[in-house]
């Protein structure tokens, strides 16, 4: 950690903060009536690259999103505002946070519909990783985001590394007694 003194290559989270509000509109909805997920997940998207270009000053792009859960359905006439901010920074990625709610603005009521995490990496003029500015954390809210950020992002390493351990067994008739219990029909 960087003493409060030396702040000339940080940036405060509220530096970079931004909201984007959107009227969900009928051309945004899927079969069933409700707000498309896809149309939730680009404007989640936008103001990702937004908070973190903002806190970069490059271009940068989406390294990867951390789970997206939806909670509640949008509806058609709602309108939806995606809050981001940048939680965690690394040497050239960012953590940005986005908090998403719908306001219905005929009975005034507001439902959190997801929270999600998009890492970004900052780019240069010839597209290589660029080094971001540091953050300054200003209370305790600011420092647990970027603890917990910090500890997603271990938990994800260690995951990935589970994951290329994934391997299928040479054996075949081990293969079908794994598959006992599951819903599937082995034909041939």
């Amino acid at each position: 950690m960087t003493s409060i003194s030396d702040t000339s290559d940080y940036k405060t989270v509220g530096f970079s903060q931004t909201t984007i509000t959107e009227l969900m509109i009928p051309s945004y909805s899927n079969f069933g009536g409700k707000i498309h997920g896809g149309i939730l997940l680009s404007l989640m998207d936008k103001v990702a690259y937004v908070c973190a270009a903002k806190h970069a000053n490059n271009y940068c792009v989406t390294a990867s999103i951390d789970t997206v859960d939806f909670l509640h359905p949008v509806e058609v006439g709602e309108l939806v505002s995606l809050l981001a901010s940048v939680n965690y920074v690394g040497n050239t990625s960012l953590v940005v946070g986005i908090r998403v709610v719908s306001e219905n603005i005929k009975n005034n009521s507001v439902k959190h519909t997801n929270t999600s995490y998009f890492t970004m990496v900052a780019k240069d003029e010839d597209g290589k990783p660029a080094k971001v500015p540091g953050l300054i954390l200003e209370n305790r809210e600011q420092v647990r985001r970027f603890i917990e950020a910090r500890r997603r992002k271990e938990i994800k390493q260690s995951y990935m590394k589970e994951v290329e351990q994934i391997q299928m067994p040479d054996n075949y008739e081990h293969c079908i007694e794994l598959l006992h219990g599951e819903r599937c029909l082995v034909a041939g």
